[in-house]
């Protein structure tokens, strides 16, 4: 059961949670023309009367661009004002996940983004660990990321979220937590909402934009953080082979934040995750605003 925040952000206004509903005939839920955000944030641990939100501008400059992909014209700056405002009037006090969406508000019935109404909502619900953080099984789906010649994959477009439900119910009904999509070139792509990670030989290597994959704000900050570390890093494509001899792989992600694989397909992975474990603590330090090297990935709200 969802502990949802008691208020949301609908139809231009703020209003009680379960009074937030749109239409059956709404446009976007026939044709999957809308797109999302995600960000986390907690109660300061120092401050009980501040909250900290991990990257906001970055998340709100990111789905400005996916409302472009909509034919939306959605400044960055108003959807953080609002999320700013939004986490106010809420004033959560346990860690908590944002979803802000845009769609086509519109009734009407052909698929298209030309003249038709659009809108913006922002919910929320409280959220600890979305996967196990201990590790996990994943298998290697049967389905295919999609190419972005045929979707706009720069763009968290909710459409393009059937492939990663058809994997997740995958992977979990044959006995797995999670599954690992590749792309039509048939490299690693990634999860089902997160990005990939695998080390070799103390390289932390990655499939880079060119590989279909969602440009990642939880990959940013971790390809950062491991230069920074003194890691090197690399983006290229992934051979399947190469993730399964892997020394460590892992999972980023808002929602996941680093998540550990500790088994893909029968393949058991080792239990030492030296590279994956430095990036993990150095990301939850930065999440809790205790590294003043990143202080600027922190966004502080007084409530």
């Amino acid at each position: 059961m969802h502990n949802f925040l008691a208020t949301a952000y609908f139809q231009n206004k703020f209003v009680p949670f379960e009074e937030a509903n749109i239409s059956i005939a709404t446009h976007a839920l026939h044709y999957g023309t809308g797109a999302f955000g995600g960000m986390r944030g907690i109660p300061n641990p120092d401050n009980a009367e501040q909250i900290l939100l991990f990257r906001l501008e970055r998340h709100c400059s990111r789905l400005s661009d996916s409302a472009k992909l909509l034919n939306y014209d959605l400044p960055g700056a108003k959807i953080q004002q609002i999320i700013v405002d939004f986490v106010q009037k809420n004033k959560p006090t346990k860690p908590f996940y944002i979803r802000p969406f845009v769609y086509t508000s519109d009734l009407g019935i052909a698929p298209r983004l030309h003249k038709i109404e659009k809108d913006f909502f922002v919910y929320g619900l409280e959220l600890g660990d979305y996967l196990p953080p201990d590790g996990i099984s994943c298998r290697i789906s049967s389905w295919y990321r999609q190419e972005d010649r045929s979707l706009p994959l720069r763009g968290k477009i909710s459409g393009a979220y059937i492939t990663s439900s058809l994997a997740k119910t995958e992977a979990v009904e044959s006995g797995f937590d999670e599954a690992i999509l590749m792309n039509s070139q048939g490299k690693i792509c990634e999860a089902s909402g997160m990005n990939i990670f695998m080390v070799r030989n103390n390289k932390l290597i990655t499939p880079g934009f060119n590989q279909d994959i969602l440009e990642g704000i939880t990959r940013d900050s971790v390809l950062t953080i491991a230069k920074d570390m003194g890691i090197e890093v690399e983006e290229r494509a992934i051979d399947k082979t190469e993730l399964l001899i892997a020394d460590e792989v892992f999972l980023s992600g808002t929602a996941a934040k680093v998540t550990p694989v500790k088994q893909i397909e029968s393949y058991h992975l080792s239990t030492k995750r030296p590279i994956t474990e430095k990036i993990k603590a150095k990301l939850t330090s930065i999440t809790k605003n205790q590294e003043p090297k990143y202080q600027d990935w922190i966004y502080v709200v007084d409530c």
